[in-house]
């Protein structure tokens, strides 16, 4: 499958859920703590082709997901993606280190997750910020963004590796 998605920075993540709910999005899934986990082969293999096998754990429910390389578009992040839910979130781990996979990045976010009509609409507060995330159709996703304020100029293509990595490394430059 080809994911296409977008990432908004919000600052009022309450009014932008009851916008939201106002627009007819409905929650699917309630708020929920995921644990990410990105694993790579020790020459960063992965990584080096901008691609990318994340175990994440969600409440009670963890999931494998292979990432491919994103694909040139100017407003949107778009990638092949392959998931499947995963029954031993402990047994994955050791089946990735038997591979000669290693974890090499982790995070938790908060992720509140709501739909309208074919849209997956995300409410993820990371440590680095609160955002919305948006995946469907590029046309959906544009006017949904539209409807609620935004526009392209604040679509962010980045990922949450992406953007944790970007804090840390201002955050670092700020202390020396």
């Amino acid at each position: 499958m080809v994911e296409t998605e977008i990432k908004i920075r919000i600052r009022d993540l309450k009014a932008l859920l009851e916008k939201l709910q106002a627009l007819g999005a409905t929650i699917a899934r309630d708020r929920v703590l995921e644990e990410n986990t990105l694993y790579d082969f020790p020459a960063g293999t992965l990584r080096s082709g901008r691609r990318a096998l994340r175990l994440r754990k969600s409440g009670k429910r963890a999931t494998l997901t292979f990432k491919g390389s994103p694909q040139k578009s100017r407003s949107f992040k778009v990638r092949e993606e392959f998931e499947t839910g995963v029954g031993d979130w402990g047994q994955l781990r050791k089946i990735l280190k038997a591979l000669g996979l290693q974890p090499t990045f982790s995070y938790r976010k908060h992720r509140t997750s709501l739909r309208k009509g074919h849209l997956v609409i995300c409410l993820d507060e990371t440590p680095v910020g609160d955002f919305l995330e948006l995946e469907g159709k590029r046309h959906e996703i544009t006017r949904f963004a539209r409807a609620l304020g935004f526009g392209r100029a604040d679509f962010i293509q980045a990922d949450y590796i992406e953007l944790i990595e970007r804090e840390t490394k201002q955050g670092q430059a700020k202390g020396n």
